[in-house]
């Protein structure tokens, strides 16, 4: 046990969340902790959107969130792994011998399924480039938004609502919140309606310099084009032989192990998680239980105790609808929508409670036992 080295890679929610985690469990063990992220800023990716609207955020640095754990911090970013010889290969070149490896790389927009998305269309990932180039394009220009999902939609509601003088439209294979109930429903199209956001359903063809074709071959003008349809996750893990899904996200046992390869552990979007009512969708609700519950994991483990299966249910999906508007959709294990919601203030104080929470959460988790996880699924994950 003693110089045991665990290697996390990526420092997003979930990345996080394991080392701070991992680290408090370990202390007296004699375990060394190494957090590998490409970025020195933890970046809030529940954020974002507001980033895009126009908004400063402050800036974390991840050596200010781990301060304090004796985790150590490598910026890098992952180019090679080799898992026969349990090392990673870092950008710099420096190699990194691992005894066990938490894989949480995440996950980032995917512009490679539609022709002229990544040549043309912008993406919450980099939001500063969307932030320059509306603020070149003159009162009365256009943005198009693709993807009517709730990334899509606070993203088109922030910028409606902080450039008024900004025509948005927003593209969707279906209509905005088909899956909540009638009232949040209602409520969001009426928020839509009042802040000028033009719906258009649709399938996207193709992304041109100054315009968005659909299926049918209707053009839609676009100064602007930002795309949140669908995700993608790094190839690094399938590229080494470890066994993947066909999205390339890490297979993973009932505790979150390698089916191929034990002595990785995979956590957030990057891991292929199945519960008794279907497979885990990426999100920062799912993300943080599992870094959880791996660095708890991993400490039973090396203390030689058993770890009991993963077990998670989803418990709300919270959307703000720009700054002075929100809806809170509470919804069952498989992440349907129950009858019960929240609007209004109460909706945008929940709202502002859940993205300001995880900084929160690791801040606490460094000095005592915290659960960040609201619901494990009751009776849809027993068994």
């Amino acid at each position: 046990m003693d110089n045991h080295h665990v290697v996390i890679l990526g420092a997003g929610y979930a990345g996080m969340m394991c080392a701070v985690r991992l680290a408090r469990r370990t202390r007296r063990l004699g375990v060394r902790i190494t957090l590998v992220n490409p970025s020195e800023l933890f970046v809030e990716r529940l954020r974002l959107h507001q980033v895009a609207g126009g908004q400063t955020l402050p800036e974390h640095r991840v050596t200010d969130v781990l301060d304090g754990t004796g985790v150590t911090f490598v910026r890098g970013r992952a180019t090679a792994l080799d898992p026969d010889a349990r090392r990673v290969t870092v950008d710099d070149g420096r190699e990194l011998a691992y005894d066990t490896l938490v894989y949480a790389l995440g996950s980032a927009t995917d512009t490679a399924r539609v022709p002229g998305v990544a040549e043309h269309a912008f993406v919450l990932d980099r939001p500063a480039d969307l932030t320059a180039r509306l603020d070149a394009i003159p009162a009365g220009g256009t943005l198009v938004v693709c993807g009517g999902g709730l990334t899509g939609i606070e993203a088109a509601t922030e910028i409606a609502e902080g450039r008024p003088g900004l025509r948005v439209t927003l593209v969707t294979t279906r209509a905005p919140g088909a899956g909540m109930n009638a009232r949040a429903r209602t409520h969001l199209t009426r928020a839509l309606d009042r802040l000028g956001v033009t719906v258009r359903i649709g399938q996207v063809a193709k992304v041109l310099p100054d315009a968005v074709e659909l299926d049918g071959g209707e053009l839609l003008q676009a100064d602007a084009c930002l795309w949140t349809a669908g995700v993608r996750v790094p190839p690094l893990a399938a590229d080494a032989g470890v066994d993947a899904d066909g999205n390339g996200r890490v297979v993973v046992d009932a505790t979150l192990r390698s089916v191929s390869h034990p002595e990785i552990h995979a956590v957030g979007d990057a891991a292929a998680i199945r519960q008794a009512w279907g497979t885990i969708h990426g999100t920062c609700q799912s993300g943080i239980p599992t870094g959880a519950y791996t660095g708890d994991a991993i400490a039973r483990r090396l203390r030689g105790r058993t770890v009991k299966p993963f077990r998670f249910g989803y418990f709300h999906q919270p959307l703000s609808l720009g700054r002075r508007d929100a809806v809170i959709q509470f919804t069952h294990a498989d992440d349907s929508a129950s009858r019960w919601c929240l609007t209004g203030r109460a909706a945008i104080l929940y709202k502002e409670s859940v993205s300001s929470s995880p900084l929160k959460l690791y801040a606490l988790g460094k000095h005592v036992h915290i659960n960040p996880q609201l619901s494990k699924g009751g009776r849809a994950t027993r068994g």
